[in-house]
Formats: structure tokens, C-alpha cells, sequence
């Protein structure tokens, strides 16, 4: 059982002071659910805010903390008009300046006649100091509110600097003490301080933590890296000793579904269905990484894995990232199942009350032979008949953890895990140590490499004239995909909707708009009116980048191409060339762009293959450039990245391999500080495959 001292870290952020329902699903943006999250979401800057007794010290456009004495409050007459606080500050005059403000607050919080410490950046406006909308207001004898130095993290809309400060250090202050679980010699090797050290440090930084910050963050990367490491031993261990099951048949229905392909299978996929099943034939459980660059025809490999767990009297799952892919999965599988008796259904957290209730109930009395779905199919209330195939789409949105789970469903089904983001060599042994591998190096006979093409924004009116051309002549259909804004959501939609508003100038009616603020279901909607309706161009953020396919849409621009990394490049280049039909990507970027972006833009020109290009994107990531969740193409974690840990990487297999040898069950007291680290890292799968033997 999990230790009573981590369950304030692992509870939902709902539990923290001051965290209602409608802040909670903001926070959740950022991908923060759960308290430890604030602790993995490392500033990306450091504020300083210097303390100055005479004004005259401090510079104009600084931030400065100020002891002020209120004089008189003059409100705002009309509503665009700013409610200004007369102050003094030794025998200096200065106003605070408020805009939209809410009178009754202002006077409460700043008292006439009374001293406040005000923090903020200074500006001098017509001959008078000023702070607009000061960051904090503090009693004097309550200094400590207002920090020298104030750590900022990325933001999403409808939150503040202040919020996210503030709720950071409530869980600081109730951090659990722990025993180190990392061993000495390589405490020494690396000069790592403790947890609870380098989690206060890196979120409250003093001039020396600033300049250690990457030493700071490289502990907890280790941390991660190690629980990593050791869950995928775990597991290795677990799926040795444990046999898997015997999927044999006399392939009557396989055989059936090859006549009826209106397609030749590629030598490729022809191979990798060879792997797939001679694994599944035999008594060990299949874990098996199957990587294909986009449209290489995973798919097909996956369905016909199912089709021979079909003909053994066994289930199948195939587990998608969103309900959009769990849809168009579902679809695209029973049309090429259309002849058979193969009973496929689809399952999401859409499926509500009696509908719900009649799934589950096929689901588990073996009913249902595909079942299609998203995060649903892991919840407890999925009961499985007989599993004998769980296929997980789209690795680096799950994660081994996920994987687990389909061990405890009942018995040990076969894993099949399809990535459409190839990944390097190293890091494959890194992410899944417990995997054999198989590749797709082919695209189906007949589809066309994408013509790629780069393009300087000041062109841009005459690429919209080319798309005219296109619409007037062809069926073509356009993606217009729009730049990434510093991890920004807010600004990520509304470039996208100054772009929608342009192009509807020149298409009128045939313009959609999508991005990541709308619901599930409307995103399903536009992508439904896209693909059948009379709609030519659909503008969107990078929302589209996984597994949507419309045939029919045969160029795709990228907007300010410069600010992506080279593998979301190519996964949003594989939203076209779904088809016979010569496809295009037009690389739109600024005039002047840096050299790893010119490089990035030269590679996406030469090569169509995702393999090649996870390659370069490796070698072009300079030591230290940590690329965001958003632009990585690797599995991502949290804190580590494994183009620039790699050292750490190595070092937590060898600590792994030293500690199952010798304590496989991880007992006594290293054995107990390990299991908090599991815990910590949200590892508990792997803890549920210890106890299970």
C-alpha cells in the first residue's frame, strides 16, 4: 500500500487552498492534475525584484519593491478612465495606477495614512513615478510575501504569475521528507543535493541556484530516468517468469480478409506481420515496438494481428490517444471487416448511462472482438472476456505505464505498441529496454513522396493566389497550420484566428477554424465538415498533428515553420500524402531565421523519411536545448530529455540492472526508498507487477 506521507503530493490540485473546479480545468491545460505536477513544472525564467529606499536608486521599466505611504485615492470617473493612488515614498511623489478596478477592494487593501511595501515594474509618465497594476501589496510586517527573486512559469490563458506562485509554494511548504533512494557513488559523481534541496531550490532560486539550475534539474531527470528504468526492469522481470498466450489458428478468416484487400501489402508490412506472428504463436507474451513513419500502414499490421487473435477466441483492444483517431479507426476497421463476423465497437468517456452500460456488458461477456477506445479502456470498470491483444497507437501519448495496466486486466494479453514518431537508436533501447522492435521502411505502393517546399512570408499573397488556382481546378483540399507561440495556447489561437480571418477575406465560405479550446466533439464536428463538406481550407494550430486522415487534403503550409522542431515538422507533413495523389508541404517562415532553423527547413526538403529525420533532429539539438513537450518527438518525461541526459540515462540502467540482481523484489529499507520513488513518479503499475509476483 502506497505510504500515507505521499498522499497530499499525489492528490488532484482540487485538494490545494484556493483551487475551485473552474481553476482546476485551467490548471489542467498545462498538463498539472495532480500536486506533484507543480513540483515537475520548472520555471523558465527568474524574476528579480530589488528593494529600494530612495526612488532615485531605482531604473525606470525595472521591478522594484517599495515602502509607500498612502495619501489620498482619486477613482475613476467613466469607465476607460484609471483609478489612481496618490503615494509618497520618502519625499517622492508616485501614483499607483489602476485600470477596470473595483473601488471598495483598492480602499481596503490601501488604507489612507498608512505605509505598504508595493511591488511592481516603475515607469515615469508625465513628470510623476508610477506603478501600474502593482504584482503585490504587503503589510511592512509581512515582507516575506514579496520575494527578491520570483520564479516564472509558462502560463495558459486565465492564469497568473501570482496563482501559480502561490499555489507552487503551498506545496513546497508540505513537501515529504524522503530517504535517498539514489546511491552514493553516483551522488558524488554528479554533485546532486537531496530531493526536498533541489525541489525548493529550483522553485524558490537564490544568485547561486540560478547558476546551477541545470544542475539542479539534471537530479530530478535522474530521478525520473531511474524510476523509468527501473519500472521497465520490473516488467521485464514480471513478463520472464510469467508465460503469455498461444495464439494458433488455422488462419481460415486471415486468409479470407487477404483476398478481399483491394491493396498489395508492401514487402515491409509483409515482414513485420511475419514477427508479429511467430511472437503471438508462441508461449511467451508479445511486447513488441512497432515504429512506422506516418501513412507507412501500421494499421493494416495491427488488424491483421487482431484478426488471428479473432480466430483464437480471443479479444483485441487498440487504445488511441483522442476519441477523433478512436472514430476514425473504428470506421476505416469495419469497412475492411465488412465481410466477416468480427464484432468491432468503440468505446470513450463519451459513452454515458445505458450505452454505456450495454458496452461494458459486451465487453465482458465476450461479445465484442475488436473494442476500440481511448484512456476509457483502461479504467476499472473494463472488464475484459479473454484479452489477447491490447494495441496501444501513438506510444509517446501513453508510456509503459499504460501498458501495464492491460497486465492486470486478467491475464497477460499481447502488447503491440505502434509509434508514428520514429525514434533514434539510442533512445529506443532507452524508452523501451523491454521491447523487441519492428519496422515499416516503405509507404504503400502507389503513394507519391510529399513535395517540400519553403517559402518567405512576404510571398504569402502569392501563395494564396496559387491556392486559388488549385481550388478553382481541382477537388484539393488545404491545411494551413499556424505557428507555435512560446508555448502559449492563448497566442497559439489567436495567430490562428487572424489567420482564419485573412483567408476567409479570399475563400469567404470555404474556410474552418480549429484549435485546441474546443471541445472533443466540436473538433470532431469541423474535422466531419472538412472531410465531407464543400469547406477547402482548414486553419488550425498544431491540434491535427496525430493520426487525422483526409484523403482528399493534399497540401498542408506551415506557418513560421522556423519555430518548430524538425520532428513535429514531419508529423504534421504526414496529414497529407494519404492518397495516389501528388501531395505538397510549403514551409512559410520568416525572412531572417536562424541556422538550426535554416538547417531544419534544408532536411525537411531532402527526405521524406521519419527516420532519417529523427536522426538528424538528434544531432541538431544542441546539448542544453531542451525543447517543450510540444516540439519533442521523443517519448516525453516530464523533466529528463534524452538527447541531453544521456549520460544519466546510462548510469540509471546500470544502478537498475546492480539493484534487481540482488533485490528483484525490492525489499528492506533501499528496497522501501525505491517504492517511494515509483510512487513519486506516478509508477505504481509497476509496484501493482511487483506484488503480482
Amino acid at each position: 500500500m502506497r505510504p500515507e506521507k505521499l498522499n497530499y503530493i499525489l492528490s488532484s490540485i482540487s485538494s490545494l487552498k484556493g483551487v475551485g473546479s473552474k481553476l482546476e480545468q485551467i490548471i489542467n491545460k498545462l498538463g498539472i492534475y495532480k500536486n506533484i505536477h507543480f513540483v515537475w513544472n520548472i520555471p523558465n525564467n527568474i524574476l528579480e525584484r530589488k528593494f529600494y529606499e530612495n526612488i532615485h536608486d531605482a531604473e525606470i521599466n525595472s521591478l522594484v519593491t517599495l515602502n509607500l505611504k498612502i495619501i489620498k485615492h482619486e477613482p475613476s470617473r467613466f469607465k476607460r478612465q484609471p483609478y489612481k493612488i496618490k503615494c509618497i515614498c520618502g519625499d517622492t511623489n508616485i501614483d499607483l495606477v489602476y485600470f477596470n478596478a473595483r473601488h471598495p477592494m483598492l480602499r481596503q487593501m490601501l488604507p489612507i495614512n498608512e505605509n505598504r511595501l508595493i511591488s511592481g515594474k516603475l515607469e515615469y509618465f508625465r513628470n510623476t513615478f508610477q506603478i501600474t497594476h502593482p504584482t503585490h501589496v504587503s503589510a511592512l510586517n509581512n515582507n516575506k510575501i514579496i520575494k527578491s527573486k520570483e520564479a516564472v512559469y509558462s502560463l495558459t490563458s486565465g492564469l497568473n504569475q501570482k496563482i501559480m506562485n502561490k499555489l507552487t509554494d503551498q506545496i513546497l511548504n508540505n513537501l515529504p521528507n524522503f530517504n535517498e533512494w539514489i546511491e552514493n557513488s553516483i551522488l558524488n559523481k554528479y554533485k546532486f543535493k537531496t530531493w526536498n534541496e533541489v525541489v525548493k531550490n529550483l522553485h524558490n532560486p537564490s544568485d547561486n541556484n540560478i547558476k546551477n539550475k541545470n544542475l539542479l534539474r539534471r537530479r530530478l531527470a535522474f530521478d525520473e530516468l531511474l524510476s523509468h528504468q527501473l519500472a521497465i526492469g520490473i516488467m521485464r522481470n514480471f513478463n520472464q517468469k510469467k508465460k503469455g498466450l498461444e495464439i494458433t489458428s488455422d488462419n481460415k478468416t486471415l486468409n479470407k480478409f487477404y483476398s478481399n484487400l483491394d491493396f498489395q501489402l508492401t514487402n515491409s508490412q509483409n515482414n513485420v506481420i511475419k514477427e508479429i506472428l511467430h511472437d503471438l504463436g508462441s508461449s511467451n507474451q508479445m511486447i513488441r515496438l512497432l515504429q512506422g513513419d506516418v501513412g507507412s500502414g501500421k494499421t493494416i499490421v495491427a488488424l491483421i494481428s487482431m484478426i488471428k487473435v479473432f480466430e483464437s477466441n480471443f479479444q483485441s483492444a487498440l487504445m488511441v490517444p483522442t476519441t477523433i483517431l478512436a472514430f476514425q479507426h473504428y470506421e476505416n476497421i469495419l469497412n475492411l471487416l465488412k465481410d466477416s463476423k468480427i464484432n468491432v465497437l468503440v468505446l470513450t468517456g463519451k459513452d454515458k448511462g445505458k450505452e454505456r452500460k450495454r458496452k461494458l456488458d459486451e465487453i465482458a461477456k465476450g461479445k465484442a472482438d475488436i473494442i476500440i477506445g481511448t484512456h476509457a479502456l483502461i479504467q476499472d470498470t473494463v472488464k475484459f472476456n479473454n484479452l489477447g491483444l491490447a494495441v496501444i497507437d501513438e506510444q509517446h501519448r501513453f508510456g509503459v505505464y499504460q501498458r501495464m495496466v492491460f497486465n492486470h486486466k486478467n491475464h497477460k494479453p499481447n502488447i503491440l505498441v505502434m509509434s508514428a514518431t520514429p525514434i533514434p537508436r539510442t533512445l529506443t533501447l532507452a524508452a523501451y529496454g523491454d521491447m523487441k522492435e519492428s519496422k515499416l521502411i516503405e509507404k504503400p505502393l502507389g503513394r507519391k513522396p510529399i513535395i517540400t517546399s519553403s517559402l518567405s512570408l512576404k510571398k504569402e499573397n502569392q501563395l494564396i493566389n496559387r491556392i486559388k488556382e488549385r481550388i478553382k481546378n481541382s477537388s484539393s483540399k488545404f491545411y494551413w497550420v499556424c505557428p507555435l507561440i512560446e508555448e502559449s495556447e492563448e497566442l497559439d489561437l489567436k495567430a490562428a484566428e487572424e489567420r482564419y480571418k485573412i483567408l476567409k477575406k479570399y475563400f469567404k465560405n470555404k474556410v474552418l477554424l480549429m484549435h485546441g479550446r474546443l471541445s472533443e466533439i466540436e473538433k470532431e464536428e469541423i474535422m466531419t465538415k472538412f472531410k465531407n463538406d464543400d469547406y477547402k481550407i482548414l486553419v488550425s494550430t498544431t491540434v491535427i498533428e496525430v493520426g487525422v486522415d483526409i484523403p482528399s487534403a493534399t497540401t498542408i503550409v506551415i506557418e513560421h515553420a522556423e519555430r518548430f522542431g524538425l520532428a513535429q515538422l514531419h508529423q504534421l507533413r504526414g496529414r497529407v500524402g494519404r492518397n495516389d495523389i501528388q501531395s505538397y508541404c510549403i514551409l512559410l517562415h520568416k525572412d531572417n531565421i536562424g541556422e538550426i532553423s535554416k538547417q531544419r527547413i534544408d532536411i525537411m526538403k531532402q527526405t521524406n523519411d521519419g527516420f532519417k529525420i529523427a536522426e538528424e533532429d538528434l544531432k541538431i539539438r544542441g546539448p542544453g536545448e531542451i525543447l517543450g513537450k510540444k516540439q519533442s518527438g521523443s517519448p516525453s518525461f516530464y523533466v529528463a530529455d534524452l538527447s541531453f541526459d544521456y549520460d544519466l540515462l546510462e548510469d540509471a540502467k546500470i544502478m537498475v540492472e546492480d539493484i534487481l540482481s540482488r533485490n528483484p523484489k525490492l525489499e528492506n529499507i533501499e528496497g522501501e526508498n525505491l517504492r517511494n520513488l515509483l510512487y513519486l513518479q506516478e509508477r505504481d503499475a509497476a509496484i501493482l507487477t511487483l506484488t503480482a509476483g
